[in-house]
């Protein structure tokens, strides 16, 4: 089997995101391992925080996670007054999506990377789904000649 162990994330200021993600995902504070701060996002694998040279290539990272741990997280964004959207085109603002009948809300980093929170992966929910993921839909769209 083959397990993601770490991604590296540019940022402005690695000490400052990484802390950024470990209170509002809810995480434990992360360490410093040389030129890196290091975030443990599972048992498996590590987010490992660079302070960036030049520009930054702006990301999207999406976690997993409980309808439990959605509300805990969802909380630290609206308290944070953090902009948020129901889609990663940014378009929907001040709503979250239920696709896959889960939730799922999208919101920026400080360096512009594009962070997720779902409670279903997606087209878990498959095509019987109340609120089928748009990928989905947009299959049963065109498989249906609409």
């Amino acid at each position: 089997m083959v397990v993601l162990n770490h991604h590296i994330v540019a940022a402005g200021d690695k000490d400052a995101t990484a802390w950024f993600f470990a209170d509002v995902l809810g995480l434990a504070p992360p360490i410093r391992l040389g030129e890196f701060a290091v975030l443990r996002v599972s048992d498996d694998t590590t987010l490992d925080f660079v302070d960036a040279r030049g520009d930054i290539h702006q990301l999207h990272y999406a976690f997993l996670v409980t309808e439990v741990e959605f509300d805990q997280v969802f909380g630290r964004i609206r308290a944070r007054d953090l902009p948020y959207w129901a889609d990663p085109f940014r378009k929907r603002s001040n709503e979250i999506n239920e696709w896959d009948d889960g939730r799922g809300v999208y919101f920026d980093d400080p360096n512009g990377h594009l962070l997720e929170i779902i409670t279903r992966p997606y087209g878990s929910g498959g095509t019987t789904a109340k609120h089928p993921h748009p990928l989905i839909a947009a299959e049963i769209e065109r498989e249906s000649g609409g």
